[in-house]
C-alpha cells in the first residue's frame, strides 16, 4: 500500500469475509447490530466472528438509536474497539455513550446538500470520528448501506477538529476518485463489495482495498 488510506469494511457476517477483509488490508470491521438491515448480526454471532480478528484491526459496532440496554448487552458480549452511532441520535447522546462506554464513537452524518454541513460542525466536538454518509430519503427503513453516493464536491477542502470518513456508494471502480476529489484519508464500504444485499465477495474486497490504496 502505498497511499495511507484507511478502509472500513462494514456489514460483515462470516469469517471468511472477515479473513478476506483482513489479509487485504483493512483497519476497520463493521458489525451492524440493526435488526432491519440484511447485514444484521446478534451480539453472539459477533463476538465469534470478533474472535478471530488479529490485533491492530479496529473492531466497530454499527447501532441505530439503540438505548442504554441494548449497547450494554452488546459491549459486554462482543470485544469491540469503537461504537460508531448511525441513527438520529443528538450530540447530548453521543457524548453520553462516549463517557458510559469508555470507547471511542463514530457519529454518521448524512449529508444532501450544503445545508447539512452544519450538523457535522456540530458532531466534530463530541465524536472521536466522524462517517459522512449519503444522506437516507424521508422515510427510509435503512439510514445507510444503500449503495447511493452524494455530491463529493460538498466535502472538497473541508476540515474537522477530528478524523472523518468517507462513505456512500463507494465501489472499487469509485473509490480512487472518490479519494481524489475530496481528500479523504478514510473510507467506508459495506453494498459495494457485495454479490447481493448482506453477501460480502471476496474479490470485491480486495479490489476495493486495492483502489483505495494504490
Amino acid at each position: 500500500m502505498s497511499k495511507d488510506i484507511r478502509v472500513k469494511i462494514c456489514g460483515l457476517r462470516d469469517a471468511a469475509s472477515i479473513a478476506a477483509a483482513v489479509e487485504a488490508g483493512a483497519a476497520y470491521l463493521g458489525f451492524v447490530f440493526f435488526p432491519k438491515s440484511p447485514r444484521a448480526v446478534s451480539p453472539d454471532e459477533a463476538r465469534a466472528l470478533a474472535a478471530g480478528v488479529p490485533p491492530g484491526v479496529a473492531k466497530v459496532a454499527l447501532v441505530v438509536d439503540a438505548d442504554d440496554a441494548t449497547l450494554d448487552e452488546i459491549v459486554a458480549k462482543v470485544p469491540l474497539d469503537m461504537l460508531q452511532l448511525h441513527g438520529s441520535e443528538s450530540p447530548a447522546r453521543v457524548a453520553q455513550v462516549r463517557e458510559r462506554y469508555g470507547l471511542p464513537v463514530m457519529k454518521a452524518v448524512g449529508i444532501a446538500t450544503k445545508d447539512d454541513i452544519a450538523a457535522i460542525d456540530l458532531y466534530a466536538g463530541v465524536a472521536d470520528q466522524l462517517l459522512i454518509d449519503a444522506k437516507a430519503p424521508k422515510g427510509a427503513d435503512l439510514p445507510g448501506g444503500r449503495g447511493l453516493p452524494f455530491d463529493w464536491e460538498l466535502v472538497v477542502r473541508k476540515y474537522w477538529p477530528c478524523p472523518w470518513m468517507l462513505a456512500g456508494g463507494l465501489t472499487p471502480e469509485n473509490v480512487a476518485l472518490a479519494i481524489q476529489m475530496t481528500g479523504a484519508k478514510q473510507v467506508d464500504v459495506s453494498s459495494g463489495v457485495e454479490s447481493a444485499p448482506g453477501v460480502k465477495d471476496a474479490e470485491l474486497i480486495r479490489a476495493f482495498i486495492r483502489e483505495a490504496t494504490a
